[in-house]
């Protein structure tokens, strides 16, 4: 593994993993050629990961493992309090505000980009890669989706999950395989359903979009909690099963040998314990996903393989769920020429779920 590679893969974990630099650039690429034309799928071919069956949504006097599936289905969220602070910056179509909002007994701080306008507006939650808590700043990540929506009319709540920023810190996150970034992404769901009328917001029109570790942390959204939001976007996932995301970024790599007796002391290894590493897996749970779904991946994407995203859209499409897969030939993991049309597409598809 090379020197960035090993950067990138810092601490990437299981469902919700991802490289270092997964969110995109912050300036606008060119727009794409009539040469490079990605292609369209509504049906993946077969995935490299099999779902198992679905596991039953437990009741509420079984117990079962915080770190799971099951839990998130199960947990009570109570998102609220979103709070805008100090205006980060203005221009002619939106109002950049600094906020932070409850998750659990967490604060959470993040982004709130406010369309100019009487509103009220759609809404998206935008879910980032992964990127070192020790470097990241409010906000950081997804700066180009970020701009384009709210140029085109949507609230857009950027989420910087605990541990980073000016978010609350959670000791036990990463022992925990990071299953608390979800948790306050559903209840940032919750906290702009309920935000101040500053903010713009209509609660019932309600997105989400995800890159790389949050693409992987939107699929766990959609299937933990159906009904929650409208419709999400996905660009260059992680995997939809958790051992597969594990093994890919942490396990093989020797120098993360600490954290992975840690993890596996904590829950076992993806052999000795399966059931735990298939119950943290979202993909044996989309037969619960009631929203459509839209996924973007390049097929030159080095830091998480097409197929993943292949084997998902087949799992979802397989439990009869609405998933549609675009394919962009020679796109990496960050997107560049044939981003501007993966943004139209994008907001043409919001446009038409949340309403």
């Amino acid at each position: 593994m090379t020197t960035r590679r090993r950067f990138c893969s810092t601490l990437a974990f299981v469902g919700l993993g991802a490289a270092t630099g997964c969110s995109s650039p912050g300036t606008t690429p060119a727009p794409p050629t009539t040469s490079s034309s990605p292609s369209t799928s509504s049906a993946g071919p077969t995935p490299s990961e099999t779902a198992s069956t679905p596991t039953p949504t437990p009741t509420a006097s079984k117990p079962v493992n915080p770190v799971s599936m099951q839990a998130l289905i199960q947990k009570t969220y109570n998102g609220r309090d979103l709070r805008l602070g100090r205006v980060l910056d203005r221009n002619a179509a939106y109002t950049r505000y600094a906020i932070t909002y409850l998750s659990g007994r967490l604060t959470i701080s993040g982004i709130l980009n406010v369309p100019n306008g009487p509103g009220p507006y759609p809404a998206v939650v935008l879910n980032h890669g992964y990127i070192d808590p020790a470097i990241y700043t409010t906000g950081r990540g997804l700066a180009r989706e970020q701009d384009y929506l709210a140029r085109h009319g949507f609230v857009v709540l950027h989420t910087d999950y605990r541990n980073h920023a000016g978010s609350s810190n959670d000791p036990s996150s990463d022992i925990n395989l990071r299953i608390g970034y979800v948790e306050d992404v559903v209840n940032a769901v919750h906290a702009i359903k309920a935000a101040p009328k500053a903010a713009k917001v209509d609660p019932n029109r309600i997105g989400m979009l995800g890159r790389s570790m949050g693409g992987g942390i939107s699929y766990s959204v959609l299937a933990a909690q159906p009904g929650l939001i409208d419709a999400a976007v996905v660009f260059a996932s992680t995997s939809s099963d958790a051992a597969q995301n594990f093994n890919h970024f942490i396990r093989r790599d020797a120098g993360r040998s600490t954290i992975v007796n840690a993890v596996f002391k904590a829950h076992g290894s993806p052999e000795a314990q399966p059931g735990f590493w298939r119950d943290l897996s979202p993909v044996n749970y989309f037969d619960r996903v009631t929203e459509p779904l839209l996924i973007h991946h390049g097929a030159s994407d080095s830091t998480c393989p097409i197929a993943w995203s292949r084997a998902a859209h087949a799992a979802l499409t397989r439990a009869g769920k609405r998933s549609t897969l675009h394919v962009y030939p020679g796109e990496e993991h960050a997107f560049g020429p044939l981003w501007p049309l993966s943004m139209q597409r994008t907001v043409a598809f919001l446009r038409q779920n949340l309403r």
